[in-house]
Formats: structure tokens, C-alpha cells, sequence
């Protein structure tokens, strides 16, 4: 029987109020500490002591709410109080590389006082540099469940002493296809073991997966999982499909767009945006599944060092992007489900914080849209430009279009970057919110 537990987001956590109550290793906290966090986030805080007391676990929060240090803290307590042989004791499976890559950073900046290693597998790179780690030794892997396949038909792999499996983002890998593998992985492991399970959502397959890999496991479940982050300002603004680039230009432009994730439906738009924003001047990068491992990395860390301030991704990005201080999702193209919104919305207000979600909607993507407020529980405001309303029935045009002048001083701004809340301290780092805008030059950039 599965035992369930839940939280609100915005519910006090009175039992679990610092990081030291969960009786973590020392090593491990000092690692916490200098990654600057202060408090657990309400995943973490119903979530670490199922996993540190050994139960099964189902995960179901929303994007952005730190389940990855859910599972990562403690897995890293576990391994450092029973120390192992260099073989591997703990395997992450994600569907991408970007949150393999996720999965292993985090991992490593939290165990910088710990002597334990790991490796992440993913395609795209020589499968030598990766097995060359492998012979080495490490505790830990995160993979894509196909690099991690080749590996093992290679005879890379040995799981005979491992202890941890963490389905991550399960629901996306069933719909990436990834179930024959994640099946044929799981009849590799020993029978006894711990398993997670984190999902943003539930539908009926991740439940039946459930139950045949899990093994009387406690859920954990956290807000709605329909529903995008609490710190979240939506907005949606009709357009003609013609005109959605010269308003993205508009909005871009605006103050208070100091960090920008620009998401596509498929990747020919996403290079049309980039090559046409470019010309107009906007410093960005374009990520999509045909661009190289090494240029989606190479992105990643010019949007993190805010070297850019744009960058244009397909939904191959939209659970794999992990960027503190993402001012504005913007939505060039309605996504075709509540839950691929609410994936996409949730790259801001990570952690408790706040940011914004801007959507561009032309009158064949309104009933869609409509779909997804259904699916949240609330209607989005409209915003309608007089220089670009399609004429959507009147609905709000005199009273918005003057709102939207008298808040940003004409047509082309958009809703302002707010406060930075929630529990996350930066410390020393750099942050964004003394630029004036995305960054433009004359030149090309990748």
C-alpha cells in the first residue's frame, strides 16, 4: 500500500526548518552551506527523511521546487556511512542530457568535502572520455537511459553492488519512449534496493510504473501538479502568428528583461527567432535537438554567466535548464498541454522566487490556450497592444491597452522582473538584476 504525504507550497514547514534537523553528515552540510542554501524547500523537507529512513518514494512536485537535492542529499548520506569499493552504489536515470548533467553538478557541489565520485553518461560525446571514468571507479551515475545501455552492453558496468535507483522526471521519459530501456535497466539491478521516483506530474502510466518497481513506497506529494510555482505573473498576449516576432522584438526591449528563456514549438522556429532577433541586434544563443552537445553546453554557460541574455530552446530544454534568476519565460508558441506550460513557466521563480510567464497566442492557439486555463483552475490575464490585437471580440482592448501604456510607458513593455523571494541565499555570486536589458550587439553570436 502506498503511504501518502502532502504540502502546499506556501504551508509553514515547522518540522523541518533548517537543513541541520535532518541529521546530515557534517561533510555534506558544509557543502550546503557554501552552495547558499539556507532552508529546505517543501519538497525537501517531506521528502529527505523518507529517503535517509530507506523507503521507496514517490516524488510529485512541481518543476523548479528542488527535487533534485530532494534526492541528491540524501544519497550522499547514505553512501558516506556505509564507504564502498570505487564500484557503482547509486544510479540516476534522466531523460536528457541537460538534467543528467543536472543531476551530477549538484552532486558535486554538495560533496566537495566528501570523498565520493560520480560520473554522468550521455550522448553526443566519444563514449571513450566517459569510459575512461568508468574504469577509474565511481559511486554514482546519472544517465540517459541509452548511453547508459551502450555502456553496459559494452561490459563497462557493474551493478552488483548498487543500493539507490532515482527515476528522475519519469513522466518525461514515458513520453520520450524511454520505458523498454528503463525496463531492460531495472532487470540489470539487484532486486533489493531503494527506489525514487520524481515526477512533475501522475498520470495513469507513472502510477503503473509504480507498482511494478517500487516496493511499498511512500508518496510525497506538493501543491498541484497542474499548476505552475506559486512566485509565477502570467500574462498572454493575442497577436496575428505574422506579427509574434516583431512583438517578441518589442517585449525584449523593454526594461526588465534582464534574463530571457524564448521557447518554440519546433526547431525551424527556434532558428528563424534567434537568426531574426540577431539581425535586430539581441545578444542570444539558439538551443534545439540538432544543435551539438557542445554547443547546448556552451549556451547553457554563457545564459548562466548572463554573457547573453536570450536564450531561444525547444521543449528539449524545457525540464533541463537549471539557471538561478530567470526573469521571463516567454512562450512564442502556446504549448499544446497544460503540463508542457506549467514545465516551461516553471525555468522562473525556481526555488520560491518570482519571475514572469509571457504568452504570444494567435487566434487558431486560443482554444488550446483556454484548454490550459481550464487545466490551472484561472484565466490569464490578456494584454492587447493596439498595434497588434488580431481582434479577439473586443475582450479587455480599450481598458488593457491603456493598463499596459500606463504601466510601461507605451506599447512595448512587458511585466516587470520583481523582488527576488524564497530561501535561497547567493552569497558572493553574481546576479542580473543590475542590467538594463537582454544584451544587444551588432554581431552574430552562436
Amino acid at each position: 500500500m502506498t503511504q501518502t504525504s502532502s504540502a502546499q507550497p506556501d504551508m509553514p514547514q515547522a518540522a523541518v526548518e533548517t537543513f541541520d534537523q535532518f541529521g546530515l553528515h557534517p561533510s555534506i552540510l558544509k557543502g550546503i552551506t557554501e552552495m547558499g542554501f539556507e532552508r529546505p524547500t517543501p519538497i525537501q523537507a517531506e521528502a529527505i527523511p523518507h529517503v535517509m529512513a530507506g523507503r521507496d518514494m514517490i516524488g510529485c512536485a512541481q518543476t523548479g521546487t528542488g527535487k533534485t537535492a530532494a534526492f541528491v542529499l540524501p544519497i550522499l548520506h547514505r553512501l558516506l556511512g556505509r564507504p564502498g569499493r570505487g564500484s557503482v552504489r547509486a544510479l540516476v536515470l534522466a531523460p536528457t542530457r541537460e538534467l543528467a548533467l543536472q543531476s551530477m553538478e549538484h552532486l558535486r557541489e554538495l560533496s566537495r568535502h566528501v570523498p565520493l565520485s560520480g560520473v554522468a553518461l550521455f550522448g553526443g560525446v566519444p563514449l571513450e572520455r566517459q569510459s575512461q571514468m568508468l574504469r577509474e571507479g565511481v559511486d554514482i551515475i546519472s544517465a540517459t537511459p541509452g548511453r547508459l545501455l551502450d555502456h553496459v552492453y559494452s561490459g563497462r558496468i557493474d551493478f552488483g553492488d548498487l543500493e539507490v535507483l532515482v527515476l528522475d522526471e519519469a513522466d518525461r521519459m514515458l513520453d520520450m519512449g524511454f520505458l523498454p530501456d528503463i525496463t531492460r535497466i531495472i532487470s540489470l539491478l539487484p532486486p533489493v534496493r531503494q527506489t525514487l521516483l520524481f515526477s512533475a506530474t501522475m498520470p495513469d502510466e507513472i502510477l503503473a510504473l509504480t507498482h511494478r518497481f517500487l516496493r511499498d513506497p511512500v508518496s510525497v506529494r506538493i501543491g498541484r501538479t497542474t499548476a505552475a510555482a506559486s512566485g509565477v505573473r502570467h500574462v498572454v498576449y493575442p497577436v496575428p502568428q505574422e506579427r509574434k516576432l516583431d512583438l517578441l522584438a518589442r517585449l525584449l526591449a523593454g526594461s526588465g528583461m534582464t534574463s530571457v528563456l524564448v521557447f518554440t514549438r519546433t526547431k525551424r522556429d527556434a532558428d528563424r527567432v534567434g537568426h531574426t532577433l540577431e539581425r535586430r541586434g539581441f545578444k542570444l544563443a539558439v538551443i534545439h535537438g540538432d544543435r551539438s552537445q557542445d554547443h547546448r553546453l556552451r549556451a547553457l554557460d554563457r545564459f548562466r554567466a548572463a554573457r547573453i541574455g536570450i536564450l531561444v530552446a525547444t521543449d528539449v530544454a524545457a525540464r533541463g535548464i537549471d539557471v538561478e534568476d530567470i526573469s521571463h519565460v516567454v512562450n512564442f508558441n502556446v504549448p499544446e498541454t497544460s503540463e508542457g506550460y506549467v514545465h516551461r513557466v516553471g525555468r522562473t521563480a525556481r526555488a520560491e522566487a518570482t519571475g514572469d510567464a509571457i504568452t504570444l497566442m494567435d487566434r487558431r492557439e486560443e482554444p488550446m490556450f483556454r484548454d490550459i486555463e481550464r487545466a490551472l483552475g484561472h484565466t490569464i490575464e490578456r494584454v492587447i497592444l493596439e498595434d497588434f490585437d488580431y481582434g479577439a471580440a473586443g475582450r479587455h482592448a480599450p481598458q488593457a491597452a491603456a493598463h499596459e501604456r500606463s504601466r510601461h510607458g507605451g506599447h512595448g513593455g512587458a511585466p516587470a522582473h520583481g523582488g527576488q523571494g524564497g530561501r535561497r541565499r547567493r552569497g558572493g555570486r553574481r546576479r542580473r538584476g543590475g542590467q538594463s536589458g537582454p544584451h544587444r550587439s551588432g554581431g552574430h553570436t552562436s
